[in-house]
């Protein structure tokens, strides 16, 4: 018995080190999942809509209410798929007083239902609007749930900077973060807004994005702000993410913030034709500085524009030469080009019938030679 206890006693003690490396390991894979999928946010978020009069206009088409609409479906849908425990509310922010249209829901329907009754009246009140918000978050339901606050402005803001930054301090004290959605008057109300942005901002959790009008329509600008991607990158110095990426710089027309894949893989596919026609041309013995001309030819530049310029004279002095001085180029109308052809036709068709004449010829002889 006692032998039987020190063999089982030996093995335990064998066995120890391997329990702790794996133990080790799976503690180290946990760390590694941790790392590449981060913690999800648990958020409760009131959104106030601008409801005003100056909602009429129809700089942002079809008009602000329509556009404000459509970003304000985005972001909730936005904010109910990075969490499933996550809310949004809804609520006024202009008329008489600030209706809370739709407390706390998961549901897109209800919110859709609460644009639909949104009548445009009055004068905006921003600050009765985020006190009204601050309330409705203070009373949900999870208290786990970090409360922030999305404001549209798309009107002049009536409420003084030091009311703005007084109201940001006691946002900031109860732990609210707000975002802030400005258009249409953005001029009027940058400085304002930009001052409540700084006093409320705390850790970057609060935004200022600015929508100006344009060929840029708001839920795509939104798509690539820090207000949907949350990312410190996107939102800029001093927590404002007021900048619009420009399509128009990208070569492709796409908007890479947006569209990243796409982008990368467009990027890729124009390296690889740079590569193929690069190789062709050496293939060819073009030589190394036609393949860079013809593969810069990808990305039209000013350059490139009069490298092609001048590759076009040379291959149509080339044209010139082969034809006898007739161009061969785009100058060439459709019958000459017809009668070249015609003649290339006719000059290989007696080619083919002297060989066959040749090649008789040798076997008649062949014959003669062997009787």
């Amino acid at each position: 018995i006692s032998y039987r206890l020190f063999i089982k006693a030996t093995r335990s003690i064998r066995s120890f080190p391997q329990k702790n490396r794996k133990r080790n390991r799976l503690s180290n894979s946990f760390l590694v999942i941790q790392e590449e999928y981060p913690k999800m946010v648990l958020e409760a978020t009131m959104v106030c809509v601008d409801n005003s009069e100056y909602m009429r206009n129809g700089d942002y088409p079809p008009s602000r209410l329509d556009a404000q609409s459509d970003a304000v479906n985005l972001i909730c849908s936005a904010k109910i798929q990075q969490n499933p425990e996550n809310v949004v509310g809804i609520l006024t922010s202009a008329g008489n007083s600030s209706r809370i249209l739709e407390t706390s829901t998961q549901d897109i329907g209800r919110i859709l239902q609460s644009l639909h009754m949104v009548r445009m009246e009055g004068k905006i009140d921003l600050v009765m609007a985020l006190q009204k918000a601050q309330l409705a978050l203070k009373h949900r339901e999870n208290q786990n749930q970090k409360p922030r606050i999305v404001a549209f402005v798309g009107s002049p803001v009536e409420a003084s900077e030091e009311e703005l930054v007084k109201l940001a301090k006691k946002l900031k004290k109860n732990g609210v973060a707000v975002d802030i959605i400005s258009f249409g008057e953005h001029e009027a109300n940058a400085g304002r807004l930009q001052a409540f942005i700084d006093n409320i901002n705390s850790n970057d959790n609060s935004h200022l994005v600015t929508v100006p009008p344009g060929a840029y329509i708001m839920s795509d600008v939104l798509l690539s702000s820090a207000i949907i991607t949350d990312s410190s990158s996107a939102a800029g110095g001093g927590g404002s993410g007021g900048g619009v990426t420009n399509p128009s710089e990208f070569p492709f027309g796409v908007d890479p913030a947006a569209d990243p894949e796409l982008a990368m893989a467009l990027r890729i596919s124009m390296e690889e034709e740079q590569a193929r026609i690069a190789a062709q041309q050496r293939t060819a013995g073009g030589g190394a500085d036609t393949a860079i001309a013809v593969a810069a030819a990808v990305l039209p530049s000013d350059d490139a524009s009069a490298e092609a310029g001048t590759d076009a004279q040379a291959g149509e002095a080339g044209d010139a030469e082969l034809y006898g001085g007739t161009g061969g180029g785009m100058d060439v109308d459709e019958d000459e080009e017809m009668r070249l052809a015609i003649e290339m036709s006719l000059a290989e068709e007696r080619e083919r019938k002297a060989k066959e004449e040749g090649a008789d010829d040798n076997d008649e002889t062949k014959d003669g030679q062997g009787q």
